[in-house]
């Protein structure tokens, strides 16, 4: 089975190069991020015109993430349990900001699927946007919550093959960025990010394309500006974690640098997991 994972930056904008993708790689399984749009904007029909079944969480031109699948799509989750909520700070009649809602909206940054008896997790971390900003705290709230649960998940299940797979807009090593020192105090590289990314391998997770592709400065996003692709100034920040038994069906990864090329590419490439039967 293969499967990949890739932050599209608008599925209706680039379906066509998604479509293709898909037969040229070979891929059964694909993990989306950023689709933004609608649940009734998503072009299921062009993905099943092409045989795959499709599951798809988005509230509005931001965000949204979804799976499909030709091997099956099942037990369909839009959210994981603890996951949570962001809402703009208000503020009161002088200007000061007042605090967060008590039950801010969920966003639509996580689905779940069973495809192949593989449970995919289609993630879109969110970004933090300053370190000190209530994004940043909520960023690592919202990897904690998605840690503890992943490891209930374990404990309920040894056996159980799970992919946490997508954009975790975390830089876990400085040879993950084309400049470690152009981000210093900035999100994706301070302690508190990597040390909220590592803790999935406590948690009994392995990040399985660093175990297959360890080279230094291989990236999965490149910004539009200042030529940034062709000059390799990109960041890797698409990962996948896998459970032990689906760590043991790994037998390879690749990263789609071709897809950054050409007419209307999105920024990020797809990273893509060969399993054994």
């Amino acid at each position: 089975m293969r499967l990949a994972t890739w932050n599209v930056n608008s599925v209706r904008a680039r379906v066509d190069r998604v479509i293709a993708f898909l037969d040229r790689s070979g891929t059964d399984v694909l993990a989306i991020q950023e689709t933004k749009c609608r649940d009734e904007q998503f072009p299921v029909g062009a993905f099943e015109a092409a045989g795959y079944e499709v599951a798809h969480t988005g509230f509005s031109a931001w965000n949204g993430v979804a799976v499909v699948s030709r091997v099956g799509l099942s037990d369909v989750e839009t959210s994981f349990a603890g996951q949570p909520g962001f809402a703009k700070a208000s503020a009161d009649a002088a200007g000061v900001p007042t605090l967060l809602d008590a039950a801010p909206p969920v966003e639509a940054r996580a689905l779940g699927a069973t495809c192949g008896g593989v449970r995919v997790w289609s993630l879109y971390v969110p970004h933090g946007r300053a370190v000190g900003d209530p994004h940043y705290a909520y960023k690592l709230a919202w990897l904690a919550a998605l840690r503890d649960e992943a490891a209930r998940w374990l404990a309920a299940d040894p056996a159980a093959q799970v992919a946490l797979t997508g954009d975790w807009n975390v830089i876990p090593l400085d040879t993950d960025v084309y400049d470690p020192a152009a981000f210093v105090g900035h999100t994706h590289v301070t302690a508190p990010e990597r040390e909220a990314f590592a803790a999935f391998e406590r948690a009994g997770y392995t990040e399985v394309t660093r175990e297959h592709l360890p080279a230094e400065h291989l990236y999965t996003y490149w910004d539009y500006q200042q030529l940034a692709f062709p000059r390799n100034k990109g960041m890797r920040i698409d990962f996948a974690y896998a459970s032990p038994a689906l760590r043991d069906r790994v037998t390879g990864v690749v990263i789609d640098r071709e897809e950054r090329k050409g007419k209307g590419a999105s920024d990020h490439v797809p990273v893509i997991l060969d399993l054994d039967a």
